[in-house]
């Protein structure tokens, strides 16, 4: 079996001969693989081990690389060595190799294995097992491997290198990308110019790049790292199957209730195909010898001085950069090497740096002579870039950077915030060619202001001096802000990581005396200032400011000053700053806005001379850019006909109008009323209102038709009985006893009424839903008491989904929007990451699934831990056989077809999800003798393409597009299945479609199909009686997930941030799931309560 295992790989399986890890040995990287170098488990150990999905598994079932003896590949690899064996489109090479479906079996004993192979059924025998179909299982077998099928509607396959192999033509040094800790025997000392914070180097000659961070050093890199190399790199030699998303399967849909022009914020760019594309890269070095033999280092303010001077030659006058290592142009440039001096501050010498440039690769241009067709699908990544850079460059000369954005209007806000209005550009390879996408908005930036004066106008009855009921406040507010200090002269900028934990009178610190060779002292910070910069501390009292870094670095809040132009998150203010966001940027301002910034001379229209030698940049590189957004065609999907309780009580039919496509409690009933008993309310107010409360919420459940009966239990508890998870378990397993002992029933629904939001929420939660079982609503008194009709509509709604009823059900369900008979499972799946400044917090993976057909309306959810930021969901297969084991036991049925919905993948990640996530799926399918049809598409939300009606008169009331808008045509990818849909009803701001990309297809929907059938979904959502912006198992997901970290700060009460290794990390996430941390109570494990 298997020896126990560590990281992500999970069990640690025997490396010598005929030794296979269990599930997959345990690893030394991410994919938990040993003797594996990439992320997905690449490489199987040397005996018996074969890759098994993102760990190295058993001898006969790997999922990439076969080990050398007895190793066969799963996935669309290749099976080495001897008894090498292929499962997909690989190739069984050598003694013994043999494929498995698609697989061209080579040399000795090569041959097909097919579906029934004794070895297989043997083993499988042993293994979980699902309904035995086994005429489709070589079918479905073939589809598992992700091998490419005739007809268009299929993914395509081409042979590409992985990640981390080199260009014969780039020369040695760093990586652009390298992550900390990566090293190579045979790099030379040339630091990376992205290189993360962290790398030392004790013998490197001085080198570093244009935009290398504060205190980046290099640890003895040797020549020759790769350009793009990351850890876990594979062998140079490697070669892996790249499977791209599928093809559109048509030309677009045609169904539609209204037809309507619209105007996408896309506006089209003409490229010279005649034209070369030069790129470079760019090495700097310190040519001045180091003091006292230590490595020189280079300094951010050296850095950009080097940067700036650089490209005043008039030798680069027609070049643009990354800021990193990167330069492009269209010529050949003469001289590669520069001599530049950087002159340090009085009394300190100069340094001298050597700037070299090598030409990495010429870009021909003809593939822009009639893209995009067929046979120029795709456009280098390097020539995207370069273009991106070329139109973002203009923009940077004529605004104010404000992160991703170009700000030119700014108002004064309030709470020391200022609203600036701005503009975000990207380049997309679209049906129509390439498009510049622009949408504009609006940002709240911190004033200049001390980080005291600044706390004073964000929170005014907060007393600076009584700091400790203020504290989480603080934090909040100020986390990841950055900011300068006044006490020293310099520009240098720091991020406020958070805050002492003692305060600032209290603080010491180990100080060392450079002059002498005594141990270091115990110093006051107070000492510290007053003694060298002569500063007294007014606020000794409060704690002060954690400006993060390698070293601890502890600076009092009153001499530290916020940076101008930087972004404020909104929802650090709550929804009043929403809705003022949202007011200023309804849907006719902002195309007004987008309208003008394109057509100003300072827009990318415009030619512009951006130095007196340099010329238009845009023009140099032959682009041209329309100034007219791009026309399209929407069309409006019918609404589905709903089936409800009419007022009489039958169940009925229910056709909704057009525009909002909604319905109302006042004109019909919910699908499935649940009768409430044995509940209780905890009113923790003390605002003597609990029968009036119980009172109204008893009359609207009864007007709307649904049986409810009186509380059993009622208690007016104080607040500060949510303080900590002790005591809301006490609390509860008391209620419960209470209730036990009165009713002889367990308490099934718990009412929970607050006066504010409090911190107890997520302890509350966290014990009720994993601890004791009880399903919780908790709900603010002012909600109650002052808009308590609708509100209590709203609540009734989340109250009968959470205890098992049925909001909105489709007359005929979903079977029509499939072929054939057969149960459908909807998957939706979703990760929740931390602020990026937590490096030691995991994410949370949350993986939700419909349990019921064909209303599909009712979800379970499954949450784990995983990696710290990583999107990639661990066990993704293990998770989904859960929840179809799940649907099998409550239906006595399997799911045949299942679509998953995957939510926060950008496009560069399509690869990750196909290749590890589907395939993990696959594997596990596979093993227990399961063989469903499956659907993949991603969700994507963050995007800047909107929409807007032509003619005024043909959107909803503020200018926004109808709810039901489809659009599939022009600002789509040139050849793969995506489309636009726009769902919901834009109340507020300006609409923001849903982006739709099917990756995987074997269902063979149609366009007109799936958008149907997205569209009829969005109607299922529990929680309101219209449709949603999103499909309803991303939104579940999006809420599990986001459940998950409400449970993981309870658990752990947010563990402090700082530097870990991830090692750490996973095994904090695998602690916690061990330890029930995300698993719900027994009674609630088939229910989702968000």
């Amino acid at each position: 079996m298997a020896n126990g295992g560590n990281r992500y790989g999970g069990r640690r399986g025997g490396r010598r001969k005929g030794g296979g890890g269990h599930e997959g040995d345990g690893g030394r990287d991410q994919s938990g693989a040993v003797g594996g170098r990439d992320q997905s488990g690449a490489v199987g150990g040397r005996g018996g081990g074969g890759g098994h999905g993102v760990s190295v598994g058993r001898g006969d079932h790997g999922v990439s690389v076969g080990g050398r003896k007895g190793g066969c590949s799963r996935s669309s690899s290749v099976g080495r060595r001897k008894g090498g064996c292929s499962r997909s489109s690989s190739v069984g090479r050598r003694k013994g190799g043999g494929s498995y479906s698609s697989s061209v079996g080579r040399r000795k004993c090569g041959g097909s294995r097919s579906s029934s192979s004794s070895s297989s059924s043997s083993s499988s025998s042993q293994r979980r097992r699902g309904p035995s179909q086994p005429k489709v299982k070589q079918r479905w077998i073939q589809k598992s491997n992700l091998s490419p099928s005739e007809g268009s509607s299929k993914p395509k396959q081409s042979v590409s290198q992985t990640q981390g192999q080199t260009d014969p033509g780039i020369q040695p040094s760093q990586s652009l990308s390298q992550t900390q800790g990566q090293t190579d025997p045979g790099v030379q000392p040339s630091e990376s110019l992205s290189q993360t914070q962290g790398q030392t180097d004790k013998g490197a000659q001085s080198s570093r790049s244009l935009s290398q961070t504060q205190g980046q050093t290099d640890k003895g890199i040797q020549p020759s790292q790769s350009l793009s190399q990351t850890e876990g790199e594979t062998d140079p030699e490697q070669k892996e199957v790249n499977i791209t998303p599928m093809s559109r399967p048509d030309k677009g849909g045609n169904l539609s209730e209204i037809t309507y022009e619209l105007e996408a914020n896309h506006f089209r760019v003409e490229i010279k195909p005649e034209n070369e594309i030069m790129h470079y890269h760019v090495d700097v070095k310190a040519t001045t010898p180091p003091k006292n033999d230590q490595p020189q280092k280079i300094s951010m303010y050296h850095l950009s001085v080097v940067r700036e001077r650089l490209f005043s030659n008039p030798a680069l006058s027609s070049t643009i950069d990354d800021g990193k290592n990167n330069i492009f142009s269209t010529k050949e440039l003469d001289n590669l090497t520069f001599d530049i001096d950087v002159s340090e501050e009085v009394g300190k010498r100069n340094v001298s740096y050597l700037v070299t440039l090598k030409l990495v690769k010429v870009h021909k241009l003809w593939i822009f002579s009639d893209y995009p067709n067929e046979n120029v699908r795709a456009i280098p990544r390097d020539i995207l870039q370069c273009f991106d850079l070329v139109l973002k460059g203009k923009s940077k000369k004529e605004y104010t950077a404000v992160g991703r954005f170009f700000c030119f209007l700014k108002n004064a806000y309030q709470w020391g915030l200022d609203s600036v209005g701005g503009f975000h550009q990207s380049l997309k390879p679209t049906a129509q060619g390439l498009s510049l996408c622009i949408d504009y908005y609006i940002l709240l930036t911190p004033k200049k202001l001390s980080v005291i004066e600044f706390l004073r106008q964000q929170c005014p009855r907060i007393n600076l001096r009584n700091f400790v009921r203020s504290r989480k406040v603080i934090e909040k507010i100020l986390a990841g802000l950055k900011v300068t200090v006044s006490h020293r002269n310099t520009k240098q900028i720091y991020t406020i990581a958070g805050l002492t934990t003692d305060i600032v009178r209290n603080i010491t610190f180990l100080k060392s005396d450079p002059n002498s060779d005594n141990p270091p002292k115990q110093t006051r910070l107070l000492d510290y200032f007053y003694g060298n910069y002569h500063t007294n501390t007014l606020y000794g009292n409060i704690p002060a400011l954690n400006l993060g870094g390698k070293k601890t670095n502890y600076v009092p809040m009153e001499l530290c000053v916020l940076v101008e132009n930087q972004r404020y998150p909104s929802e650090r203010l709550g929804g009043v700053a929403d809705q003022y966001l949202q007011n200023r940027t309804s849907a006719q301002k902002k195309k007004k806005i987008i309208k003008e910034i394109m057509q100003s001379d300072k827009g990318p229209c415009r030619p512009h001379k951006i130095s007196f030698n340099r010329g238009d940049i845009i023009q140099h590189f032959g682009m041209s850019v329309t100034s007219s957004m791009t026309n399209v065609i929407g069309r409006v999907i019918k609404p589905p006909v709903l089936k409800l309780v009419q007022q009489d009580g039958r169940t009925g039919t229910f056709q909704l109008q057009i525009p909002k496509w909604e319905w109302q409690l006042s004109s019909a009933k919910v699908a499935v009323g649940k009768k409430v008993e044995y509940w209780g309310i905890l009113d923790f107010t003390n605002e003597n209102k609990t029968a009036e409360i119980i009172s109204n919420l008893i009359r609207k459940y009864r007007r709307l038709g649904v049986v409810i009966n009186e509380p059993v239990y009622r208690e007016n508890p104080d607040i500060e009985s949510l303080s900590d998870c002790d005591s809301v378990l006490e609390l509860l397993e008391n209620i419960n006893i209470k209730v036990q002992n009165t009713c002889g029933q367990r308490l099934k629904f718990l009412l929970c009424v607050m006066a504010n939001k409090h911190q107890g929420y997520k302890f509350l939660k966290w014990i009720a839903e994993t601890k004791v079982g009880i399903v919780t609503q908790c709900c603010l008194s002012i909600n109650i008491t002052t808009h308590w009709d609708q509100y209590l509509s709203n609540l009734f709604l989340k109250i009968n989904a959470k205890i098992g009823g049925s909001n909105t059900e489709l007359r005929n369900g979903l079977g029509p929007h499939f072929k054939g008979n057969g149960h459908v499972m909807f998957i939706g799946a979703d990760v929740n990451h931390p602020a990026s400044r937590d490096i030691s917090i995991p994410s949370i993976a949350a993986v939700v699934a419909t349990v019921n057909w064909p209303a599909a309306n009712r979800y379970v959810a499954r949450i784990y831990a995983q990696g710290n930021r990583v999107e990639k969901i661990s066990d993704f297969g293990k998770i989904c056989h859960e929840l179809v084991s799940c649907y099998n036991e409550m239906n006595k049925v399997w799911p045949e077809k299942i679509v998953i919905f995957r939510d926060g993948v950008s496009e560069s990640q399509f690869h990750m999800v196909l290749t590890e996530e589907l395939q993990d799926l696959k594997a596990v399918f596979l093993e227990s003798n399961y063989f469903p049809t499956i659907t993949l598409i991603v969700a994507q939300k963050r995007h800047q393409t909107r929409f807007f009606p032509t003619h005024a008169t043909d959107g909803i009331h503020n200018g926004n597009i109808l709810p039901g808008t489809v659009v599939d045509t022009k600002v789509v990818h040139p050849f793969e299945f995506d489309f636009y849909l726009c769902s919901h009803y834009g109340n507020l701001g300006t609409s923001k479609p849903t982006h739709y990309h099917v990756l995987w297809d074997e269902h063979n929907f149609t366009s007109d199909n799936l958008q149907k059938l997205i569209f009829h979904m969005c109607f299922t959502f529990a929680r309101c009686l219209k449709p949603v912006s999103l499909v309803p198992p991303v939104y579940y997901a999006d809420l599990a997930a986001y459940r998950g970290r409400l449970y993981y700060e309870a658990r752990s009460r947010k563990q402090p941030t700082g530097s870990v290794t991830s090692s750490s990390i996973s095994s904090t996430a695998a602690r916690l799931n061990d330890e029930g941390c995300f698993k719900l109570h027994v009674d609630l494990k088939n229910t989702i309560n968000v």
